[in-house]
């Protein structure tokens, strides 16, 4: 990206690199498209900015009068503590994975391509859930042009591989070279360890890159069960992605998996009162660890969030009822009682 760029632009790219419903970042689209600097260095750019407008334009605008819809839509609006990517080489057992996890109507065949479109599903973990999506595969002989579109709003993606398979490093391969070529790129470095690079704040950096914190799910181990493969695999690929071995027959590892997202996305459980009544304690509020009190007054209403003046908290770092501003940083399972002006 050109170094000259206004502070009006970058605010703007910060928002859409931030935003995850398709209407926000079309918006935030349309604002890096009116700040942007017009000259030379930015015509790359501004092509792309363009490109993306229509494309978003085209996948939210209904259907036309007397007309229809040109396609299903490919995006995936985003619930739960977290949306996660499975990705993966053809009859990798992804939707298998799907399906136990989150008892979704994934269509499990024999035979591969069997997932056209995307599939969301629900992971239950203690008192939250995240959204799992199964993406069709990713092969040589079959090609999804629209993709990256579900992969905008994810914030982590695992990656399922069957070590079993003879030609699983060369599928695994052409899966991440194919993600890679079109700024697709899986990071080994998770949000709760710091790790994240999001490229925000670099005026180099490319605004459209998606950067996702990923896990390698060594699937079908009842059929491999030697616990060097997948450590074999990533010498291999040159790849440093943690993994897991799991299989949907013996139930291997499915545990784990909620577990592990919870703690390395660095997610947050928060809790609301209304002042004089207990805490509501049946449904939290998620939020990504770093964030504030007016984060979740966010997520409450608008309007709260507008009118925020201050709040009192419960928790383990604070003491029962403390008065906190909205810059506050919330913790796992802290109650927070929200006060508008």
């Amino acid at each position: 990206m050109p170094t000259n760029v206004t502070p009006e632009y970058k605010k703007a790219e910060e928002a859409y690199r931030a935003a995850r419903e398709p209407r926000d970042r079309l918006d935030c689209l349309k604002e890096m498209l009116r700040t942007i600097p017009k000259h030379k260095g930015t015509e790359h750019l501004q092509a792309d900015i363009k490109s993306r407008i229509k494309q978003l334009t085209e996948e939210l605008s209904g259907p036309k009068k007397g007309g229809k819809r040109s396609g299903p839509s490919y995006s995936v609006r985003p619930e739960g503590a977290a949306q996660v990517a499975l990705i993966g080489p053809p009859n990798s057992g992804k939707s298998s994975l799907h399906q136990k996890l989150t008892h979704s109507r994934s269509e499990i065949g024999a035979w591969p391509f069997t997932t056209q479109l995307p599939v969301p599903g629900m992971l239950p973990f203690e008192d939250t859930h995240f959204q799992l999506v199964d993406l069709p595969p990713l092969a040589e002989e079959f090609t999804i042009p629209w993709y990256a579109t579900p992969l905008q709003s994810a914030d982590s993606a695992l990656l399922v591989v069957d070590l079993s398979e003879p030609a699983c490093a060369e599928q695994t391969q052409y899966v991440l070279d194919w993600l890679s070529e079109r700024k697709i790129h899986l990071n080994p470095e998770w949000p709760a360890a710091g790790g994240q690079d999001s490229g925000v704040g670099d005026p180099d950096s490319d605004p459209f890159r998606i950067v996702l914190p990923a896990l390698i799910l060594a699937n079908k181990f009842d059929l491999d069960p030697d616990p060097r493969e997948a450590d074999a695999l990533k010498e291999l690929l040159q790849i440093d992605l943690p993994h897991l071995y799991t299989s949907t027959e013996t139930g291997q590892g499915m545990d784990e998996i909620g577990a592990f997202l919870f703690e390395n996305l660095g997610v947050v459980r928060v809790y609301t009162k209304i002042p004089g009544k207990p805490a509501e304690t049946d449904k939290p509020f998620t939020v990504m660890r770093g964030a504030t009190v007016h984060d979740v007054a966010r997520l409450v209403h608008k309007e709260i969030a507008g009118g925020l003046r201050f709040a009192r908290i419960w928790g383990r770092h604070v003491y029962d009822g403390q008065q906190v501003g909205p810059e506050h940083e919330v913790e796992d399972h802290d109650v927070v009682e929200l006060h508008m002006a």
